[in-house]
């Protein structure tokens, strides 16, 4: 285990907790007339670091440059705008809440996880 795992864990979460105080902000908004919802940019943390890369040796293999390949599987977003201008989707936002809560308590419990390994291989537990 290396400590850029722990600070890739650390990053993922302070870039949850700050999507999660955007979407419950999104959330408190709801009914203010001309609002759009906001949201970050998807986390990338160190995923290009092991110069690992994907190898599609067949022709029904997915593709790893997006999904523009397979038009049939891009998902489009839903966009409503409600007659005062706000685009909030409720619906959506707690969705979102929900994905971010799950998130989180993985990368935390890596993150408690990884501590305790450290702990146990320096010899204090």
């Amino acid at each position: 285990m290396s400590l850029s795992l722990m600070d890739g864990l650390k990053a993922r979460l302070q870039w949850l907790q700050a999507r999660q105080s955007l979407v419950s902000s999104n959330i408190a908004n709801a009914n203010s007339p001309g609002f759009k919802p906001l949201d970050l940019q998807a986390f990338k943390g160190n995923t290009g670091a092991s110069g690992l890369a994907m190898a599609a040796t067949d022709a029904h293999h997915l593709s790893t440059a997006g999904d523009s390949a397979h038009p049939d599987r891009m998902r489009a977003t839903p966009f409503e705008t409600k007659p005062s201008g706000n685009a909030v989707s409720l619906e959506d936002e707690m969705t979102k809440l929900a994905d971010i809560q799950l998130d989180y308590q993985m990368a935390s419990q890596l993150y408690t996880k990884s501590l305790g390994l450290l702990k146990l291989a320096i010899g204090k537990r």
